[in-house]
């Protein structure tokens, strides 16, 4: 008997704490809504009733009573509906102490003031770059370092060759998206010896926090997130156009660093020894060249390189076209009408993700063999302008112009999604929709409503550029491997002897392929079988490679 009546003390006591606490809760909800005491013992429903009188967040700013003025100030922190900034951007930037990633996708520099008009110095006194703010980069380094640890075939090919320093001399200009991942790439070359100057291949995807970084670890950087169409080429002209400093090797990523090169200083191609080229749009270029006989100097086409089309173009795609329209929309995948412009790497890894969240994909092709894929993989293949109208989103991966055209923006239904995930901005004809008649709304950072006099919308990300670097990351491994072929294109070029490659547009020697693989057979604890002298001659192989003929399609 004693112990049941410690226990209905311990209860007794703990239902007067209970009966104190809501007291407590009861006193501040009457001092919010005005209400007495006295008024609080109703029914639930009357309660009900009674929080749904609350004032909204509209109105509740005016009539809640503040203790002091300190607690008046601390509320006037939180953003309002007609704030200019976002609730991420606020809370992003609520402490000095802490940096969020997603600055480099939300636009959260609250500080407009052009990058060129800024004078910035980095911590050893140089002031050869121009980034958004070199106060960033402790922050980029972190990203930098979260790269890494993924990228481990990077820096393995960094500890192997930095004692031999292939690229000493090397003096390489480059023009890439400025992520955490090319910033492995770009740290890689300084290691192996060369001086790097960098710029933006998109205006929209350089992570800021990650220039920054570039910049004080003295790398000569010129790029920010949101640039101009201006900016964009006054970057690419500081980096090739330097008192004192000649570049040597190109690495590109589209084309337009060459282009301009051309346009602007032909006479630096007399020192150049290669140009290193990654994307769909500058090979094209790049072979245009070199048929009118206009390309001096060798190129070695990554592009096209194994490493890139099947595991870039393909699984980088797979994974990070959920994530860009995620990010932007918020869109349910399952049951949408999605159409897929282009079948070939790119267009499949898109493809392979959209479907197997449940959403209805069908494909437009203009080669056989890839629609034929298209069919074998289970995806209706039609043209644009019989599906246009049930479509809920439409996805461009062809490299090709005006695949989506004002026509079919038209004929769009409300609310559909269009995008691009080629790499140029120039598939979906978006200066035709900057006319009078359409009105422009932006949503979020680079989200875009289009809106039609009917009052009929089109949601357009990224103003039509790259979605998945525009709008989200990309993940790291994958990146690795087309680094690394980068890296080791470059080391292959610079070291040449002369004569071995002419002026003419080069693929990655097969061998070298196999190698940038074998790099990367680690992450997963993979183990080749290799062959017997016996295989090896009845195959009519060399035991250590290469192991497919140059036209062997994996």
């Amino acid at each position: 008997m004693t112990d049941c009546g410690g226990d209905a003390k311990l209860e007794v006591k703990q239902a007067s704490k209970e009966f104190k606490e809501s007291e407590n809760v009861a006193e501040k909800y009457s001092a919010m809504t005005g209400t007495k005491n006295s008024d609080m013992n109703m029914n639930v429903g009357e309660l009900s009733a009674a929080f749904t009188a609350v004032p909204t967040h509209k109105s509740m700013k005016k009539q809640i009573q503040f203790a002091n003025q300190e607690e008046k100030q601390e509320f006037s922190k939180f953003p309002t509906k007609t704030g200019r900034r976002s609730l991420s951007r606020s809370i992003s930037q609520s402490s000095t102490d802490s940096y969020s990633s997603a600055a480099s996708y939300t636009d959260s520099s609250d500080d407009e003031t052009s990058p060129r008009e800024k004078s910035q110095v980095n911590s050893k006194g140089s002031s050869d770059f121009c980034v958004k703010n070199i106060k960033q980069a402790e922050f980029g380094r972190r990203e930098i370092e979260i790269a890494e640890q993924d990228m481990s075939a990077l820096i393995s090919l960094r500890k192997r060759a930095q004692g031999e320093k292939p690229l000493a001399g090397a003096k390489v200009v480059g023009c890439t998206h400025i992520t955490a991942q090319t910033a492995v790439l770009i740290e890689t070359l300084v290691a192996l010896g060369a001086q790097c100057r960098w710029t933006a291949c998109n205006i929209y995807s350089t992570q800021n926090e990650v220039a920054a970084a570039l910049a004080e670890s003295g790398v000569s950087v010129f790029a920010w997130k949101g640039e101009s169409e201006d900016d964009f080429w006054w970057c690419i002209d500081r980096c090739v156009n330097v008192e004192g400093w000649q570049a040597n090797m190109i690495l590109d990523d589209g084309g337009d660093l060459t282009h301009w090169v051309y346009k602007k200083y032909p006479s630096v191609f007399k020192k150049v020894r290669g140009i290193v080229e990654e994307s769909v749009t500058g090979v094209h270029r790049l072979y245009q060249l070199s048929k009118a006989g206009k390309l001096c100097v060798p190129a070695m086409n990554v592009n096209d390189s194994v490493t890139k089309q099947k595991f870039d173009n393909l699984y980088c795609c797979r994974e990070s076209i959920l994530d860009g329209l995620k990010r932007t929309t918020d869109v349910m995948f399952g049951g949408k009408q999605v159409v897929v412009c282009g079948y070939g790497e790119v267009g499949k890894g898109c493809c392979s993700a959209l479907k197997a969240l449940g959403a209805i994909v069908c494909v437009t092709e203009i080669d056989p063999i890839c629609a034929l894929q298209a069919c074998m993989d289970g995806f209706k293949v039609v043209k644009l302008n019989e599906v246009v109208r049930q479509m809920d989103m439409v996805i461009t991966c062809t490299g090709n112009k005006n695949v989506v055209t004002r026509e079919h923006l038209d004929r769009m239904k409300n609310g559909c999604i269009v995008c691009n995930m080629g790499h140029s901005n120039t598939e979906i004809d978006v200066a035709s929709l900057r006319t009078p008649e359409l009105t422009w709304e932006r949503v979020r950072s680079q989200v875009d409503h289009v809106i039609w006099p009917d009052g009929k919308r089109v949601i357009l990300l990224a103003e039509g550029r790259l979605l998945n670097l525009s709008c989200s990351t990309v993940p790291s491994f994958v990146l690795s491997i087309t680094a690394t072929t980068q890296a080791l294109a470059l080391i292959e070029l610079y070291n040449a002897p002369e004569g071995r490659y002419k002026q003419d547009v080069y693929l990655l020697p097969k061998k070298m392929d196999e190698y940038v693989a074998s790099l990367h057979l680690p992450n997963f604890d993979a183990h080749l079988t290799e062959l017997s002298d016996e295989q090896a001659k009845y195959m009519g192989l060399n035991k250590n490679g290469p192991f497919k003929p140059n036209y062997y399609r994996y």
